[in-house]
Formats: C-alpha cells, sequence, structure tokens
C-alpha cells in the first residue's frame, strides 16, 4: 500500500507539471526512478493487446505491467483535473515564484540526466550538443494558430504527448507553440468532452508509437540518448526562466486569455519594464528549495534501492 501510494504521488507529480508549458511530466518520470519502467509498459501495450485478443487476460497484465501503468495514470490525470485551476492561478498571480521552482528542477535534472552517461567521449558531447540546439530551437521558435478541428487536435495530441514524455520537453509548451494550449487547458478546465476525447485519441496513437521508439534507443544507446536528453534539458531553461514579457496574448471560446508569444529578461529590466518586483532572492531560493528537493528525493530512492539490496 505504501509503495502504491508513493508511485501515485509520482503519478500526481507528473499531471502537475504537464499543465505547465515549459516543463515535462517525463522530467519527473526521470528524477524518481521510474522512466524506464514507464516507457516499457506504454511500449508493451500493443503486445498485451493482441494477448488479450486470445483470451490471455493475465499474461496480457503482465506484459504491460498494467498495475503500475493503472496507478501511474490515475495519478497523473487526478492531478491534471484537480490542479490545472491551482498551477493556472499560480502561472497568473504569481509567475516568478512558479517559474523559479521549475527552474531549479529542470537545473538539478540536467545533472542527473548527465550522470547517467556512463562515459563522456565525443559522440556524447555531440549528441548533447544536438540535443541543446534543437532545444533551443523549439523553445525560441514563433508560436502560430492553428485552427481547433478534429483533425488538427488529434495530430496536437499525438506530437504533445511525444514531447511530454521526453525529459525537457513539455508537451504543453508544443501546444503552445501550435495554438492549441488555450482550447485544451480549457477543454480539462470545463471538462470540454467532445475537444477532450479527440485530444485523447491523438495521445494514444503518439504514447503508443513514441514510447517504444524511445524504450528502444535507451536499450541499445543509453548514453548517447541521455546524453541528447540532457542536451534538451539544459535548453528548456530558456523556456523556464522566471522573468517574462509577454507580447501577445491568445483566448480560448471560454474567454480566458492566456500568453502566447513571451520573451526573457533580466531580473533588473523586468523591474524597469514592467515597474513590478523582480523578487530575485525569493526566486533563488525557490530555485535553491527545488534543488534541495530533487537532491533529497534521489537520495532517499537510492538509499530504499540499497536498503532493499
Amino acid at each position: 500500500m505504501k509503495k502504491t501510494l508513493l508511485l501515485y504521488t509520482k503519478g500526481m507529480a507528473m499531471g502537475a507539471v504537464d499543465v505547465v508549458p515549459g516543463f515535462s511530466g517525463g522530467t519527473v518520470a526521470l528524477i524518481t526512478g521510474i522512466y524506464d519502467k514507464l516507457l516499457a509498459s506504454f511500449a508493451a501495450i500493443p503486445q498485451a493487446l493482441m494477448l488479450m485478443l486470445r483470451g490471455r487476460i493475465v499474461a496480457a497484465w503482465q506484459v504491460c505491467n498494467a498495475t503500475f501503468l493503472l496507478v501511474v495514470m490515475l495519478g497523473i490525470l487526478s492531478s491534471i483535473f484537480t490542479l490545472a485551476r491551482l498551477i493556472s492561478y499560480l502561472m497568473y498571480e504569481h509567475p516568478i515564484q512558479l517559474w523559479a521552482f521549475f527552474f531549479g528542477l529542470v537545473l538539478v535534472s540536467v545533472y542527473l540526466v548527465g550522470r547517467e552517461v556512463a562515459v563522456w567521449c565525443s559522440n556524447r558531447v555531440v549528441s548533447f550538443a544536438l540535443g541543446l540546439i534543437f532545444a533551443l530551437w523549439i523553445t525560441l521558435a514563433a508560436p502560430v494558430q492553428l485552427s481547433a478541428d478534429p483533425l488538427t487536435l488529434f495530430l496536437a495530441g499525438a506530437i504533445a504527448i511525444s514531447a511530454m514524455i521526453l525529459p525537457g520537453i513539455s508537451g504543453s509548451f508544443i501546444l503552445v507553440l501550435l495554438g492549441l494550449y488555450p482550447v485544451v487547458l480549457g477543454a480539462i478546465k470545463n471538462l470540454d468532452v467532445a475537444v477532450l476525447s479527440v485530444f485523447s485519441a491523438g495521445c494514444l496513437l503518439g504514447l503508443l508509437s513514441f514510447s517504444k521508439l524511445l524504450s528502444w534507443l535507451l536499450a541499445r544507446m543509453r548514453d548517447l540518448t541521455m546524453a541528447f536528453l540532457a542536451g534538451l534539458m539544459l535548453g528548456s531553461l530558456v523556456k523556464v526562466w522566471p522573468w517574462k514579457q509577454t507580447l501577445t496574448w491568445q483566448t480560448n471560446r471560454h474567454g480566458e486569455s492566456f500568453p502566447l508569444e513571451q520573451v526573457n529578461l533580466l531580473p533588473w529590466q523586468f523591474a524597469q519594464i514592467t515597474g513590478e518586483n523582480a523578487q530575485l532572492l525569493l526566486a533563488v531560493a525557490l530555485s535553491l528549495c527545488a534543488i534541495i528537493l530533487v537532491l533529497g528525493v534521489e537520495w532517499l530512492a537510492r538509499r530504499r534501492q540499497v536498503d532493499v539490496a
């Protein structure tokens, strides 16, 4: 029961950060030590479905580790539907504090993922650089505005979920780039079943296909993949920088406004341009708290593994 509750809490943490553009649930899975198992479980779902069609229900359940998946997904979904309003509130009422905390989370995660690389030779450094460049390209790309028709929502779901399980790239941020973030977040907050059904179907397709590829890469080229992911996460720091100026806004069909295009500012530039307090000391303190929290969780996880062994 204790392990199940802990796993459910990890799922809730993944769901909470997936709502925020700039931080990925995949990063949380990696920090909390369930990333490889989660990918392998997702990748095994097609095989489990084939076993179910043959009437081998127990074997199908075991192949995809369904109990593990069910607990994590319940945590993710319950967090998304219960914390969407809270995260939205914090994004607009206390943005500096929220982004500073996430900045610390991502920064320490770069170190933890980089530590997973056994040997840092030239090809690992190149892979790291490619991940960094790709993240910067995605992060600095100008947002577009796509129509929220069923086909577009389906494809957006497939793309966003693929990014969501990658540490360092946020599925929510991909939705921002596509101009569909207000549509999807508004649908979650207002339980718009029509939009959520189409989007979820796309997520399911993307999850089953991309998780298998990523699981294969980790099994056969783990160091190169981890180096690339570390680069992705370092590049994503640009998106979670606490001091921003919103240039353009976007409104969903429920009348709610969301930032569309933003630029990063230095703390003193932020204070000068906006006339607001940059809250530098508080931001630094929250970033340090996030770093200490992650290192503490990682230390406890390693200690538990040693005790079990």
